[in-house]
């Protein structure tokens, strides 16, 4: 069974430091992970799903949006199978359920739409 988990969200107060986990499982990860492109999106309550940040399939490349840039680093763990997203100098407005998902393929992928796999989503609550 394929599987993206997330884990390490939580409640925490603005200006800390949370690392989430995606852990990457079953049929295609087992032996080919480093052939999927990596994603973290979030969605805030009443708010569309956003990209916070995508790596490519070595972990060569990668980027983040404007509004996380400089605290949130996306990365690849090969020998654990797992894409972490660290998250600092966290404020309020990063509240929101955040999602890895998986995309066959080696470039950076922005667009929702073309991942095809999803984890079931992980909330991250900011308090002032």
């Amino acid at each position: 069974q394929v599987q993206l988990v997330e884990s390490g969200g939580g409640s925490v107060q603005a200006g800390d430091s949370v690392t989430l986990s995606c852990a990457a499982s079953g049929g295609p990860f087992s032996s080919t992970f480093s052939r999927y492109r990596m994603g973290w999106f979030r969605q805030a309550q009443g708010k569309e799903r956003e990209l916070v940040a995508a790596i490519n399939w070595d972990g060569s490349r990668s980027i983040v949006v404007d509004s996380v840039k400089g605290r949130f680093t996306i990365s690849r763990d090969f020998a654990k199978n797992t894409s972490p997203l660290q998250m600092s100098s966290l404020k309020p407005e990063d509240t929101a359920v955040y999602y890895c998902a998986a995309a066959l393929g080696d470039g950076l992928l922005t667009e929702s739409q073309f991942y095809h796999y999803w984890g079931q989503g992980i909330p991250v609550t900011v308090s002032s």
